[in-house]
């Protein structure tokens, strides 16, 4: 699948069986499983057992809005095209971008939600789970990132 997905510099891949979506993975589900699955021979690892229970689609004569707006709410940037569980094929916003340019707005608003909400996550997790020494009481454990500084547990409530 991999190299299927570097030739075409395709971002996701559908799975499908008989015309019926059964799947959908993308960059970040396999980003996913090397990390998660790590410790499995992931050339054994099917592409179903990465792919999210809930896919999140949208019909052909919903609209461009329709569409937009399903991809905001769900912070997807690709959308599976479903007729009576048929798979009929996938919108992107760089398709939306080719044919309407004009809702480059809204659309960038949307990036910079979605880039906000990954610096967010990257802060998150970087404010947890190093061990070392407390940089205010000197203490070995668990530290957390507060205020550009490393501390213990304790000191971070005191803080």
């Amino acid at each position: 699948m991999r190299k299927k997905n570097g030739e075409k510099k395709v971002g996701s891949v559908l799975i499908a069986d008989r015309k019926k979506l059964v799947g959908f993975i993308s960059q970040k589900d396999i980003l996913w499983a090397l990390t998660k699955k790590s410790n499995k021979d992931l050339t054994k690892v099917k592409a179903i057992e990465i792919s999210p229970k809930k896919i999140i689609t949208i019909k052909p004569e919903c609209t461009i809005r329709d569409a937009i707006e399903k991809m905001k709410k769900s912070k997807l940037e690709r959308l599976p095209v479903v007729q009576e569980n048929e798979l009929v094929g996938m919108i992107t916003i760089k398709d939306i971008l080719n044919f309407h340019p004009e809702v480059y707005p809204e659309i960038e608003e949307f990036a910079k939600i979605r880039e906000e909400s990954e610096k967010l996550k990257r802060i998150k997790k970087a404010e947890v789970g190093k061990e070392g020494i407390c940089e205010e009481c000197g203490h070995d454990g668990i530290l957390f990132r507060v205020n550009g500084m490393l501390v213990c547990e304790s000191c971070r409530d005191s803080i």
